[in-house]
């Protein structure tokens, strides 16, 4: 009878110690800047915040993949030494890079760097306005059809081609950031970065993640130009609207480099912004790519590609804001 009263003490006490080891959760949003932006992840009932180590995770990305960082490995790269050993997270967003030009026959490539800088729109920040014939000569350098990873190193079949990830580097920032969220069994969130967004789940109350698109004729107001259910989806959005400069003569040059013509000139296209439940890698390189094709062509890829859904905003020939929207967002 003691012993049976025994069992039962010990079984209550260590009732006890589990309740009291329960871990307790709660609800991070972190804040800062990282790739010359500013970023929020908001992560629901999880047991620690995780600020240090997405903290490592963007140092990370920074120290292979930034063209503003001069000892990064794709800066020592550009600089043509040929010795450096890229690690996994450049062979991935060189691979998505690579499939993705293919896709978009040649639109998106991330060889346009030399173009990117000659324009004034890269690191150097040098402001030129290049005649045809300086447009021709960077030209050469063009093309990721020259460029490919042999033995963890870059292989350039023309010395001094530049590489430039920054128009697919966000997107895959935030799938970097989402694949540790998830690997820590955290079932929602929304990670944002420039306002590139991926999300995962819902909010408080089973409330769907929600994103208000940017007006691009009034960028800088508070309505915004629609609001957008964004649950278990990712979102980017290209635009020249913001980064842009004006010649003295009042010529406009743009930051989305068209890889085809080698020129910064502006289209009827204002802005794409592309949804799918993709990396957000993969739909910041199409927003990029819609860009410079322009509204007829980007609207043609979408026509193949059933997966991804756009909403594309462009003026039409009176100068009236019109859109364009796949079927899901119609």
């Amino acid at each position: 009878m003691i012993l049976k009263k025994n069992l039962v003490f010990i079984n209550i006490i260590l009732i006890l110690l589990s309740c009291s080891k329960e871990e307790v959760t709660k609800d991070y949003t972190l804040r800062g800047h990282v790739f010359g932006t500013t970023y929020k992840i908001v992560y629901l009932n999880a047991t620690n915040n995780y600020q240090k180590s997405i903290d490592s995770l963007f140092y990370l990305m920074n120290k292979s993949l930034s063209t503003y960082i001069p000892t990064s490995d794709i800066s020592k790269i550009n600089r043509g030494d040929s010795t450096i050993v890229v690690d996994d997270l450049f062979t991935e967003v060189f691979q998505k890079s690579k499939r993705i030009y293919k896709e978009t026959n040649g639109y998106f490539d991330p060889t346009v760097g030399n173009l990117v800088n000659a324009w004034g729109f890269g690191p150097k920040n040098v402001k030129n306005n290049l005649t045809e014939e300086e447009v021709k000569q960077q030209m050469q350098f063009v093309g990721l059809d020259k460029v490919s990873i042999e033995n963890k190193k870059i292989k350039m079949q023309i010395s001094g081609m530049y590489l430039d990830f920054n128009s697919i580097a966000k997107g895959f920032g935030i799938d970097v950031v989402a694949r540790f969220l998830n690997n820590k069994k955290i079932g929602n969130y929304l990670v944002e970065i420039g306002g590139e967004i991926r999300t995962k789940g819902s909010k408080k109350n089973n409330k769907p993640w929600s994103v208000k698109l940017v007006d691009p004729i009034n960028k800088d107001g508070n309505k915004g130009y629609v609001n957008l259910n964004l649950s278990n989806k990712s979102m980017a959005t290209s635009g020249n609207y913001r980064k842009y400069r004006l010649t003295e003569k009042g010529q406009k040059f743009v930051h989305t480099i068209n890889p085809i013509t080698g020129y910064a000139i502006e289209s009827n296209l204002l802005s794409a912004s592309v949804i799918a439940s993709l990396d957000c890698a993969d739909v910041d390189a199409y927003a990029t790519s819609f860009m410079a094709m322009g509204l007829e062509k980007a609207k043609s890829f979408l026509e193949k590609h059933k997966n991804i859904d756009a909403i594309l905003l462009f003026i039409d020939k009176k100068g009236t804001l019109k859109e364009y929207r796949t079927n899901t967002y119609k």
